[in-house]
């Protein structure tokens, strides 16, 4: 039963039939006056809901792909079912007001389904069953256990995800709990007497989506998994990686940002990355910090490097925005930072990486669907400033197109120094997209980090030019994690 998909397969559809056969039930024809002051009531409450839930995913920027009909069509079943639970009550037999109170939730739970297809948060009964009941993590275990087990230089099979309270001494932001993902080697870095120091292994900062929870990227992002079959490959080896809460509530939306939603960005900066180097003894080295994220995260996965050169070199951003995105610039402007335009520059990558000039020692990999939008069309002779400026404009006027968003800041990148390279994967803007962007990406991110005994990894090279001016982005290989 935990295996059952929530995304494919017959629970959805099952589910959707028997729910409408509810409805049916509790609504009835009855009679005269039912049918002709009373229904079209109840449908009109049922209109306005859908009505209310389509202005709100509008108005809010939920995500760049257009949310699927089928979704506001169960909203408005919900909003008839309840007004007719209530306006034919009295009237209703006993059976018909059972089925009545049963279809609501059915049709909420319809809702929510189709909510998950379009977003892939919970692929699995489990996963959401973890979620809902906040059950353990894959490999989860405390921190008393981990630093007993490190002082004996006891090895476990693979990695461990520990639940951590970060100080916010520096930022005063208002966090939830964090997670910790150590791999099998770092439970005997330490070194015997006379062995000199400790190995000192690089970190990654994981950053979710829009609404999300630090666990997001281990329930339905598949991300333990994932590095525990690269672990698995590199003789127990690979990152320390640090979930962090770069929004303190579910439906807050920093963009990791300081503003007006929290100082998110000093979070991230000054209380996550020093906690970890202090307790858990990574590398304080830049060049052995990377920044992942998806969606939001990838925005925010990029923003974080441009501004923190200093303190990260290399990023993954996948289906990330052109810029931090609260809707229109204006709305960004104004909801992120109090109305305060200097203050949206100063976390504005294209607008950050122009004023800081060259770079060095900074990589980036950024993941676009192939399914999505287009790419602008350019003239071949075209080169990274011409294509930054160009992609530049369109991921403005739409800063949801992560597609021209990818474009325009590796181009832009490019010529300050950073390298970089787009690749494009089949996929919807979901989590099983993202499990298999990181999958993707994370041997390059792990070679690039400097994690001993992982080769170097080059990025992917560029394509030729694709017929018709299209702007050439590189196929992803599956990752070699035997996922």
């Amino acid at each position: 039963m935990s295996h059952i998909s929530l995304m494919h397969g017959w629970v959805p559809g099952t589910i959707q039939a028997v729910t409408a056969v509810v409805l049916t039930a509790g609504i009835g024809w009855r009679s005269s006056r039912w049918r002709t002051r009373r229904l079209p009531a109840a449908a009109a409450i049922g209109a306005a809901a859908a009505y209310a839930g389509h202005w709100f995913t509008v108005d809010r920027g939920l995500s760049d792909e257009p949310a699927p009909v089928a979704l506001f069509l169960w909203i408005a079943c919900a909003g008839v079912a309840a007004a007719a639970l209530v306006l034919g009550w009295r009237t209703a037999q006993p059976w018909r007001r059972g089925a009545g109170l049963v279809a609501v939730p059915m049709c909420v739970l319809c809702a929510g389904l189709v909510l998950n297809l379009w977003v892939g948060y919970f692929p699995t009964v489990q996963a959401a069953w973890s979620q809902l009941t906040s059950g353990p993590l894959p490999d989860q275990t405390d921190q008393a256990t981990v630093i007993a087990m490190a002082a004996t230089h006891t090895r476990p099979s693979h990695g461990s995800v520990v639940p951590v309270t970060i100080p916010a001494d520096a930022s005063h932001f208002k966090h939830r709990g964090e997670l910790v993902y150590l791999p099998p080697a770092w439970f005997t870095r330490f070194s015997q007497p006379g062995d000199g120091p400790p190995q000192r292994l690089p970190a990654v900062l994981m950053i979710g989506g829009q609404f999300n929870t630090p666990a997001d990227w281990m329930r339905a992002g598949n991300a333990v998994n994932t590095l525990d079959d690269f672990a698995a490959q590199h003789d127990g080896v690979a990152p320390v990686v640090v979930f962090a809460d770069s929004g303190g509530a579910f439906n807050n939306d920093t963009e990791c940002v300081n503003g007006a939603r929290g100082n998110a960005a000093d979070h991230l900066t000054k209380d996550v990355v020093p906690y970890m180097v202090s307790t858990f003894g990574v590398s304080p080295d830049r060049s052995h910090w990377g920044v992942a994220g998806w969606s939001m995260g990838g925005t925010c996965a990029v923003d974080l490097t441009v501004m923190h050169p200093d303190m990260f070199s290399a990023f993954i951003d996948v289906a990330g925005d052109f810029s931090p995105n609260a809707g229109t610039k204006a709305q960004t402007i104004a909801r992120l930072f109090g109305g305060n335009a200097g203050a949206w520059a100063a976390f504005d990558p294209s607008t950050v990486i122009t004023r800081h000039g060259p770079y060095s020692g900074v990589a980036g990999w950024f993941t676009i669907s192939s399914d999505g939008p287009p790419p602008p069309r350019r003239d071949l002779a075209m080169g990274d400033s011409a294509t930054a400026r160009l992609a530049g404009r369109e991921a403005a006027a739409n800063p949801s197109n992560q597609t021209a968003a990818a474009l325009s800041l590796c181009a832009l990148g490019r010529t300050n120094g950073i390298d970089c390279a787009v690749v494009s994967q089949p996929g919807k803007h979901d989590w099983p997209f993202a499990d298999r962007a990181f999958a993707s990406a994370l041997p390059w991110l792990a070679s690039q980090l400097g994690t001993p005994g992982v080769p170097r990894i080059p990025l992917p090279t560029a394509s030729p030019p694709a017929p018709g001016g299209h702007t050439p982005v590189v196929p992803a290989e599956r990752s070699t994690t035997g996922r």
